[in-house]
């Protein structure tokens, strides 16, 4: 398996919620996203997880709730293909291992009091489910592997503040999977990755034992046709 080895030149750290002076610091708070992604009813900074629960129940969008602002989680039909596949793949690994539970991109996970994400895919491992299944509409748990399938309007510094979230609530790993390049960015840590690419195979790491998958496997759900 060849990979490359990055270091990024500053670390990947969460945004100091200082409360915005205009719509322009908002955006720039919540990584450069376009405005047309942000929900301004409730106002933004007031928004609640019941505001959060009664917007996703409508299923128009996802959305996320990021310092008391509705986000709209981005997600495009080949984002969803490759997120299905590994629904399928890591699922049929982990249940077949009885390791935890894997869910998809409409799963919301609260890392903080104002906080809460939808990864396209998570595994969180049976150690951080002592009473089984969650309860809760929204349960403060974060996952073991969060993955995360890049949309185009998703950019740098979301993503960013995303894996810094995911890791500062206790995330052990982080994959980032761009369709459009074919990589998958492993993440061990906020401030590290190895980029991996359609030759590539990833693994579980230490909490998924065996598993492995060959990522042309993966993109080629991209290359799918009638005559396939």
């Amino acid at each position: 398996m060849s990979t490359t080895a990055i270091s990024n030149a500053t670390p990947d750290v969460v945004p100091v919620a200082l409360p915005p002076a205009n719509m322009q610091d908002l955006l720039y708070q919540l990584g450069d996203i376009a405005p047309v992604r942000v929900r301004t009813c409730p106002a933004a900074g007031h928004a609640t997880v019941k505001d959060l629960i009664a917007l996703n129940e409508r299923k128009d969008s996802l959305y996320e709730l990021v310092e008391g602002t509705l986000v709209e989680k981005a997600m495009g039909f080949q984002e969803g293909l490759l997120s299905a596949y590994l629904i399928r793949v890591l699922g049929t690994f982990v249940a077949k291992h009885k390791l935890g539970l894997v869910t998809g991109g409409d799963t919301m996970l609260r890392l903080g009091v104002s906080l809460v994400r939808l990864p396209d895919v998570a595994f969180i491992a049976a150690a951080r489910l002592p009473r089984g299944i969650p309860k809760e509409a929204v349960p403060k748990i974060a996952p073991d592997l969060a993955i995360e399938v890049l949309s185009p309007s998703n950019t740098k510094r979301e993503m960013q503040r995303k894996r810094a979230e995911y890791f500062a609530a206790g995330c052990l790993l982080v994959w980032c999977i761009d369709p459009r390049k074919r990589t998958l960015e492993v993440y061990d840590s906020p401030e590290s990755r190895r980029l991996l690419r359609e030759s590539d195979t990833v693994d579980g790491g230490d909490f998924l034992p065996g598993f492995s998958l060959e990522l042309r496997l993966l993109f080629g759900e991209l290359d799918w046709s009638p005559e396939n």
